[in-house]
């Protein structure tokens, strides 16, 4: 049997855990905050301090919260729409609400099978498998994970989705309303670059990442050459496109993907490059890699540089995007039932798992961490 948009069967599933990353909610929480971003690193709270200075400059406030909780209202009304009675709870690995958090409130509500859908899109170690290991190191200490696997609730999780027509048709409508913006700035764009832009991760998280099917890089060039094609049809000609990236953090000695997008606009424009529209393709939501590193620091390059630049949208509550992560739960569900179920992409490469391989994603290409990870054939590998 292949699951249908008209299924309707979120069974075995009794409730949604929406699962995130979390961030400050005031001045006051941003040092703590970063300190549970950066455990075991040795980072000194001046350190902390300094880097924090990206929240201040906003309040002391990350905007990821009240985009996550627009997310959960967002998927509760699709649900409600399709007659699915499934309740969406939410947790964070680095604040509140924290994992245990979000299980307590399963708990609550009488989940015995819950599945996991992080607002990540990507497969790789800080964009799924942190994720799996917090919630087996969380449950752990409860008590609550047995030698075997075996937890109170039981947790699975929706693919790895950069590559569903949903994500995809929402990041389109986004760059398209871009274009508009750039026009009505007064830009070109027909001489346009598209500027893709996503999470930097170090270069051996990058090389960890190809177990599945592809690297993190990888999967970002495939989405962006199909987001493009459809970009370059609807306006009626070629779109020159690149991938750059931003975020990145760790000591210089330690290599990280590149370019960095400031890098990138400074390149082009000693080439002749006027405008750009830059696309947070690696972002679910406007969080604070968003509203500081392209919306502060990449569109102050653009404006240095002479560029008339613009940042596209991320797909954040589009209807699409959230009617497409509905229908990624149906799949997952369906096959937790063990039925045939075609498991929609787009582009070149394939579905990713939804029960991860061993070995999958690790922090370093070769070096299991020896930390539990949940949704895993192996929990230790």
């Amino acid at each position: 049997m292949s699951l249908t948009p008209q299924s309707a069967d979120a069974g075995p599933y009794d409730a949604l855990l929406l699962y995130s990353f979390g961030g400050p909610n005031k001045p006051e929480d941003v040092v703590p905050f970063l300190r549970n971003v950066t455990a075991g690193k040795g980072i000194p709270d001046e350190r902390l301090e300094e880097v924090g200075e990206h929240y201040y400059g906003f309040g002391g406030k990350s905007p990821i919260n009240e985009q996550n909780l627009a997310l959960k209202a967002a998927l509760e009304a699709e649900l409600a729409d399709r007659g699915i009675d499934l309740p969406v709870v939410w947790g964070n690995r680095n604040w509140e609400p924290y994992t245990t958090d979000a299980i307590d409130e399963l708990e609550r509500v009488g989940a015995q099978r819950a599945v996991a859908l992080v607002t990540s899109a990507y497969s790789s170690y800080s964009g799924c498998r942190q994720y799996r290991e917090d919630l087996a190191v969380t449950l752990e200490r409860r008590g609550q994970l047995g030698s075997d696997g075996s937890t109170g609730v039981q947790f699975d999780k929706i693919r790895s989705y950069f590559n569903h027509p949903g994500f995809v048709a929402a990041n389109a409508e986004a760059v398209l309303e871009g274009y508009e913006a750039l026009e009505a700035k007064g830009g070109d764009p027909a001489a346009a670059k598209l500027v893709f832009v996503t999470h930097s991760i170090p270069n051996t998280m990058e090389e960890a990442s190809r177990v599945s099917h592809a690297t993190y890089s990888a999967q970002h060039l495939d989405v962006a050459a199909v987001i493009a094609a459809v970009v370059s049809e609807v306006r009626g000609h070629a779109v020159e496109w690149e991938l750059a990236y931003c975020s990145r953090s760790g000591p210089p000695s330690q290599p990280w993907l590149e370019p960095d997008v400031n890098d990138l606009l400074t390149e082009r424009a000693g080439e002749g490059l006027k405008d750009v529209v830059l696309s947070p393709i690696g972002f679910v939501s406007d969080h604070m890699e968003v509203a500081y590193d392209l919306d502060t620091e990449a569109m102050a390059t653009a404006t240095e540089l002479g560029m008339t630049a613009v940042r596209a949208g991320t797909v954040g509550t589009r209807p699409v995007f959230v009617s497409g992560l509905v229908d990624l739960l149906l799949e997952r569900a369906a096959i937790a039932r063990g039925e045939e179920v075609a498991e929609e992409t787009v582009g070149n490469l394939p579905a990713f798992r939804s029960v991860c391989a061993p070995g999958c994603c690790l922090r370093r290409d070769g070096e299991p961490s020896g930390v539990p990870a949940l949704c895993s054939v192996d929990l230790h590998s």
